[in-house]
Formats: structure tokens, C-alpha cells, sequence
């Protein structure tokens, strides 16, 4: 029986993230993957949060994606687009780029981390016990793991043989979405109508100030909403036609379908991320309407935060109890997601009391303080983890400061390249002596003379010191005194026993 220290099912964004995370921790981790490569037919999640940018760069995998992306201000909350270009990040925008093209950038560099895919795999079934986990393949082979990820979408088979339930909302709105062929051209863009929001465009696109320019070749993608939002069959060619020729008095010549789907805006999430050795993390943890663009987001940054605690605990250089801190901190992040998209899609309706509300909020989200708070959230750079009362710092995430140290000027984001907990000395060098923590705390003297500046709260004051876990969120801050530094490192790196 092949075994590895932690095996995770599904190789969409957030299960190759996970697997990257732990492959640069030097942990033995794989990936079941039930098709045959990573091709993914059809249209899913668009584009890149800042915030997930950021997570990137803190790895140094950044610039693979903007080399195939569209940089835009893409951030928006339902039909608002909200400008982040005054936020103090290096990524102060969204980045536009096909999840197919995501999938593929993060595939290559998994397999650079020889992580390796068992392809054409489901998983049965599994069975967990004290020291791991045994997992049933569809090919009646076995894989034993130290622990699962569940990371295998909204039907989650792992989600639902480890017993967690799946509360939420059912689906009030529902969507097809299809490449097809027509004989003519339809009007390309957005449309609203009596019947809803219909949409025209072509794979291939560039922005030109701030506008989607198609390419004047190649199949159509669309999207038409549905009659009944809790349509079982299949959707069709013949549902297109009507959805068109309703809305438009015509159905522009189509005459084939590339590849179809549908969408809700069912809402749902798992009322546990953990059960024993057994975690959920991305749609097998929360699924919600694509409004917003939080999905794909949200699920890498679940990865993130889980990725450097399990590799700390698979090591031995923490207890297990550090594994429930992923629930803790990422389930609220999730439910305030859910929780934003059923607002869009409320607001997304066609009828005269919703124009009249939406008028309302696109007049408040003008305004500098609502527009900067919502966009901080949209785009993920607001996110606080409650790691108790303190200075404002104190579970965000890490502005990425330029930084002059004895060895030259280096980037904060540089220093968490290895996924490593960073102590960044900002007061006298050799004033902090960490020597006994030095085999999992990197310690870094360091200069900067710029100011502090988050998103959406503006200049906050300068510490001479931060503790900076492997995620980039700052969890002590220290003003000129070491109080409660040994309490942060027992808390978030200290070894089992």
C-alpha cells in the first residue's frame, strides 16, 4: 500500500495550493485527481484577488500569472466596480486570467515540488483511525495517509463520508452557461433585462482602460439565466434557444454547444473543517454564487492557512492542536463570503425596488469610507484573523515593506518565499535573542523608515518588532518591549509535549 504523510483529493487551485504549501515544508504529500490531466472544460472562476496576488508573491510564483493575465480593477461588489488603486499594496487591482490558465500555472509549479498526481482516481470511501488514514480508490487500490484533505468541490465525496454536514441556503436563481456556435454575432457585453442578466463574450480578450475588448474570432461563451433554479436535468441546446429568443427576439443562429453548464447561487458551508485527521478546504468547504469572484480566492487562501500548520504538526514541531486554529480562523471568513454574495445577488435583481436599492447602494459604495471597507473585503486585504486585543496589526496580514538589512535591501514578501515564521527586528540589531526558536523562527535585523499602511484603516503606528507566521499574517506585534513575544511563539511554533 503507497502511503505519504498527507494525500489530498482534488487538484483544482486549492488542492494544488495545499500541495505546494506542504511540498515546500518538506512534507510527503500527493494528490488524487480524478481526471486524466489538467484540462477543464468549460468556464469557471475569472480572475485573481489582490489578496491572493499577494499570497503568491509571498511565494515567488506572482509573475507566472501576470505574464497571462489582464491587469485590471476587476474588484467589484455586484455591479460596482470598486477602484483599489489608492490601497497601499504592490497589488492594488485584480488580475483577470482563465481558471483554466490558473490551474495550469499552478500544476507546473507543483511538479517542479515533484509532488506527485495520481490521475484517473476517485475516492470511494476511507477509513481513519488513531495514527491516519486509509483511502479506497476507485480502481480498488489503497492509499494510507497521516492526514486528508478533502479539497474535491461542492459534491464533496470526502465532505460527506467523513459525516460533516452541509447546511445553508437553497439556490433562488440559477444560470447556464455554454461556448457555443451561432451564425451571427450577438452584442457582446453584459445585458439586463426583464428576464435578468445576460452576458456575451469570447475566450480571448485584453482590457484597454478598464474595459473588456473580445477578440473578433472564435466561439461564443454566455450566460442566460434559467427558469427554474432547481433544474435537475441537464440543461440543453433547446433551453439556450428559448432563454435567447425570450430576451432577444432571436437566438443569433445557434446551432451548437462546445460545452454546457449551470450555476446557482446555492449557499452553503460546512459546519466543521476538521473531523480528526480528516479537513475540508475550498468548495468542499463552502459553496456560494460566483458574484464577486471570492470562490477560487477564498479556497487558496484556505490552503494557505492550513498548508504551514498541518506541515508543522506532520513534522512534530507543534501539537495537534494547532490544526483546530484552521477552523477557528477560516470558517467566519467563509460564512462573511456567503453572506456578501447573497447581498449581490439580492441586488442583481431586475425588478423596480431592487433598481431603487441598488441606486442607494451605488450612491453609499461613492462615498471614500464605504468604498474602501467593502473593497478591502472584496478583495481579500481585509481580512483579520482574532488573535486578541492589540496594536491594529496584530492578525493581518503583512504590508509587504521594502526593507534594508546587512545583507542589502530585500522585500518583506521575499523573506516568506520559503513558507518560514519570520521575527523582523525593526529596533536595535541583536536586540531580540531567539537563539533556542532559531531551528523554526527565522530571525531578520532589519531598517524601515517608511510608514505602516493597511487597507481600509490608513496609517497605524510603528512597532520595532513583528512575529510573522509562514501566511503573512502578523500574529505579535512589539512596541519597544518583548512583552508577550514567548507567548506568541509557544502559541504558534512551539514543539509538542
Amino acid at each position: 500500500m503507497r502511503e505519504h504523510a498527507v494525500v489530498v483529493v482534488g487538484a483544482g487551485p486549492t488542492g494544488m495550493m495545499l500541495a505546494g504549501e506542504l511540498a515546500l515544508a518538506g512534507v510527503d504529500v500527493a494528490i488524487v485527481e480524478r481526471r486524466p490531466n489538467q484540462e477543464l472544460a468549460g468556464t469557471r472562476a475569472g480572475g485573481l484577488s489582490a489578496r491572493t496576488l499577494e499570497v503568491l508573491d509571498q511565494r515567488g510564483i506572482v509573475d507566472r500569472f501576470l505574464a497571462e493575465g489582464q491587469i485590471a480593477q476587476v474588484t467589484g461588489f455586484a455591479v460596482t466596480r470598486l477602484d483599489i488603486s489608492d490601497f497601499p499594496t504592490r497589488h492594488n487591482y485584480g488580475l483577470a486570467l482563465r481558471q483554466k490558465h490558473i490551474e495550469r500555472i499552478l500544476a507546473a509549479w507543483v511538479g517542479e515540488l515533484a509532488v506527485p498526481i495520481y490521475r484517473s482516481l476517485e475516492v470511494t470511501g476511507f477509513a481513519q483511525d488513531d495514527t491516519g488514514v486509509t483511502l479506497e480508490l476507485s480502481d480498488a487500490s489503497q492509499l494510507r495517509a497521516g492526514y486528508l484533505v478533502g479539497c474535491d468541490g461542492g459534491r464533496s465525496l470526502v465532505r460527506k463520508a467523513a459525516g460533516i454536514e452541509f447546511p445553508g441556503w437553497d439556490p433562488t436563481t440559477g444560470n447556464i452557461l455554454a461556448e457555443v456556435e451561432m451564425e451571427e454575432e450577438p452584442p457582446l457585453g453584459i445585458h439586463r433585462t426583464a428576464l435578468g442578466i445576460y452576458a456575451f463574450g469570447r475566450e480571448e480578450y485584453e482590457i484597454h482602460d478598464g474595459k473588456i475588448v473580445f477578440a473578433k474570432e472564435g466561439p461564443i461563451g454566455l450566460m442566460v439565466p434559467e427558469k427554474n433554479a432547481g433544474a435537475t436535468t441537464e440543461p440543453t441546446l433547446g433551453d439556450l434557444k428559448e432563454a435567447l429568443i425570450a430576451a432577444f427576439g432571436t437566438d443569433y443562429g445557434l446551432h451548437r454547444v462546445n460545452w454546457i453548464s449551470r450555476f446557482t447561487d446555492i449557499s452553503r458551508q460546512a459546519t466543521a473543517y476538521r473531523k480528526g485527521r480528516v479537513f475540508l478546504a475550498g468548495d468542499a468547504a463552502h459553496v456560494h454564487s460566483p458574484v464577486g469572484g471570492q470562490g477560487l480566492n477564498t479556497g487558496v487562501q484556505d490552503a494557505v492557512n492550513l498548508g504551514w500548520k498541518l506541515a508543522q504538526v506532520v513534522k512534530g514541531t507543534s501539537p495537534d492542536a494547532l490544526l483546530d486554529t484552521y477552523h477557528a480562523e477560516r470558517h467566519p471568513v467563509a460564512a462573511r463570503v456567503l453572506r456578501t454574495t447573497m447581498a449581490q445577488v439580492a441586488l442583481q435583481r431586475t425588478d423596480d425596488r431592487t433598481e431603487a436599492l441598488r441606486d442607494i447602494v451605488t450612491e453609499l459604495l461613492g462615498m471614500e469610507e464605504p468604498r474602501k471597507r467593502i473593497a478591502a473585503e472584496m478583495s481579500g486585504l481585509g481580512i483579520h484573523y482574532d488573535l486578541g486585543d492589540g496594536h491594529p496589526l496584530l492578525g493581518r496580514r503583512m504590508p509587504d515593506l521594502d526593507l534594508v538589512t546587512s545583507d542589502g535591501p530585500v522585500r518583506v514578501f521575499a523573506l516568506l518565499r520559503d513558507a518560514r515564521p519570520i521575527l523582523l527586528n525593526l529596533g536595535a540589531p541583536g536586540s531580540l535573542d531567539i537563539a533556542s526558536w532559531s531551528d523554526r523562527i527565522t530571525l531578520v535585523d532589519a531598517r524601515y523608515d517608511g510608514a505602516f499602511e493597511l487597507p481600509a484603516l490608513g496609517v497605524v503606528s510603528a512597532p520595532t518588532a513583528l512575529l510573522i507566521r509562514p501566511d503573512g499574517y502578523v500574529a505579535w506585534v512589539g512596541d519597544r518591549t518583548q512583552d508577550g513575544l514567548q507567548k506568541a511563539m509557544n502559541t504558534w511554533f512551539r514543539p509538542p509535549g
